[in-house]
């Protein structure tokens, strides 16, 4: 029989033994990692390539949401969480199931079957991660930070240090004190997500954090120029310079 690698994300341990003694249960799944945090967990998928994963949603460092971001070879997922807010959006991206702690061995039983059908189909997974994330962004919410993946290193950048964001065909590059970095994402998303009363699109290319301009210079009829704090200057269309005064007034 095969067995299927299977790694448990979550930060408390007594839900990691629940997740450990219910799948030892199951013969076909071989436990191959456990991990208490979303940078240790991202580590050990990338590497082991499992077929399944358990994991929390609400963890610290980074959440079970942004670490699917970065994975490159998704497996299979089983949400595990205590809030039960997150099960709407869970079913709603196709995730294999959605356990809500406290959970029986019944309630843990179906969440395996239905994992174990996937399993059979993971060509598609990565299909299904690419809805998870579609879905997650989906979700009007101000974002507080900004999870990024350069190589092996991993940032997380507050919001209120962005100095602005520059687009980049299918990725942006954002720019903050200390340096610059590429992320997969749309302007549209960060528009979208991104404080309304501190950033505004001011270019098409660019979205410009409020609190960083210095000065706005008219370069030549319906053109200006943004200088920030840090003597970077970004340009700014009618559109968006009529926009920067409404929200300047």
């Amino acid at each position: 029989m095969a067995k299927y690698k299977t790694i448990i994300i979550d930060d408390e341990k007594l839900a990691r033994e629940i997740i450990k003694k219910y799948l030892s249960v199951f013969s076909e799944f071989e436990l191959i990692a456990e991990c208490s945090n979303g940078f240790d967990a991202l580590k050990r998928i990338n590497e082991s390539h499992p077929d399944i994963i358990f994991l929390d949603v609400q963890m610290p460092k980074i959440t079970g949401f942004e670490m699917l971001e970065l994975i490159e070879e998704p497996p299979v997922i089983v949400f595990t969480t205590a809030f039960d807010h997150y099960a709407i959006k869970a079913f709603e991206v196709n995730a294999a199931d959605y356990l809500l702690k406290p959970y029986s061995l019944e309630r843990f039983t179906e969440a395996v079957e239905k994992a174990k059908k996937r399993l059979l189909h993971l060509p598609e997974q990565a299909k299904f991660i690419s809805k998870i994330i579609e879905t997650n962004n989906s979700n009007i919410e101000f974002l507080q930070r900004v999870i990024i993946k350069d190589g092996g290193e991993i940032s997380i950048i507050d919001t209120s240090d962005i100095l602005y964001i520059e687009a980049m065909d299918d990725y942006v590059m954002i720019y903050t004190e200390d340096g610059k970095h590429i992320k997969k994402q749309t302007m549209k998303y960060f528009e979208q997500h991104l404080e309304n009363k501190v950033f505004v699109r001011s270019h098409r290319s660019y979205i410009v954090n409020l609190t960083k301009i210095k000065r706005i210079e008219l370069l030549e009829k319906e053109t200006y120029s943004l200088n920030l704090l840090n003597g970077a200057k970004i340009p700014a269309s009618k559109t968006g310079y009529d926009l920067l005064k409404e929200k300047l007034k």
